[in-house]
């Protein structure tokens, strides 16, 4: 039985509440990551989230909430030793890591980008035709669902993705959406992936993004690239913004950031 059956069609409340595992290649260190991400979807709407991020955001939305957010960190981060001192180290900590949210609405077919790019909390909204698939012949099984291979270029990247035409959604993790089914696997030709880990109806409300009038609105290529500027040279616009005097602490030469071997969107530096 489909996973949408028991719940009843809402523009407000998801349908689906889908996790996944998105993983990369980390720029500095050139070694494999990952993070937990959450896509909370139903048949018109989407948004893909880290759930720390999103508790932290909502937290931070209100003078009530920030005050109490900042109580919880200390105290899971701060150390009272023996001799009176204090230390306080913000990985012990339910500290936000991950800026990325992306909204996918049908109504209006458009995606919205909210992230942090060159230091800025940003945002940018771009069409949905932008990603055409072709649908191919292959299938395999993902969490127990049939799913078929479809594949796409989009923003520079060849994405292999396969999707479950039991779950009737639209929408995927990240950006990707346009299939006949929930995009559950995805992979692009750089190594960038996104694997589903569970899948459950809900109720849950697909919230709008917490203090929204904080980002700039920004255009997506030029974005990325003051990004990749921001990376390569980040010391020396610290110290242009705040003195020459700053110090940087455990910083050790950095590779070139290299948009064709790293970025999920290269295209803007074509």
């Amino acid at each position: 039985m489909s996973l949408l059956a028991t719940v009843a069609f809402s523009q407000q409340k998801a349908d689906i509440i889908a996790s996944y595992q998105e993983s990369w290649r980390d720029w500095e260190s050139d070694t494999l990551k990952t993070v937990g991400m959450t896509l909370l979807a139903n048949n018109n709407e989407s948004k893909y989230f880290n759930d720390l991020s999103l508790w932290s955001d909502s937290l931070s939305s209100t003078p009530d909430g920030k005050a109490q957010l900042q109580q919880i960190i200390m105290a899971a981060c701060m150390t009272q030793h023996p001799d009176g001192s204090i230390s306080v180290d913000l990985r012990k900590g339910p500290v936000k890591k991950v800026d990325t949210y992306v909204f996918s609405n049908l109504a209006d077919a458009t995606i919205t980008c909210y992230d942090k790019f060159a230091g800025e909390l940003s945002c940018y909204t771009e069409p949905m035709d932008e990603m055409q698939w072709e649908i191919g012949d292959s299938s395999r099984v993902v969490l127990g669902y049939e799913c078929m291979q479809a594949t796409t270029d989009y923003h520079g990247r060849r994405w292999t993705a396969w999707f479950a035409p039991e779950i009737p959604v639209f929408f995927g993790p990240w950006k990707l959406h346009g299939l006949p089914g929930l995009i559950l696997e995805a992979v692009a030709d750089n190594g960038i992936s996104y694997q589903a880990t569970g899948i459950e109806p809900t109720e849950r409300t697909i919230t709008p993004m917490y203090s929204s009038d904080s980002y700039q609105r920004v255009d997506r290529k030029r974005a990325l690239a003051d990004e990749e500027h921001y990376r390569n040279n980040m010391e020396a616009m610290v110290r242009a913004r705040y003195g020459a005097t700053v110090k940087f602490e455990n910083i050790t030469e950095r590779p070139k950031y290299d948009a064709q071997r790293y970025a999920a969107e290269p295209d803007y530096a074509e």
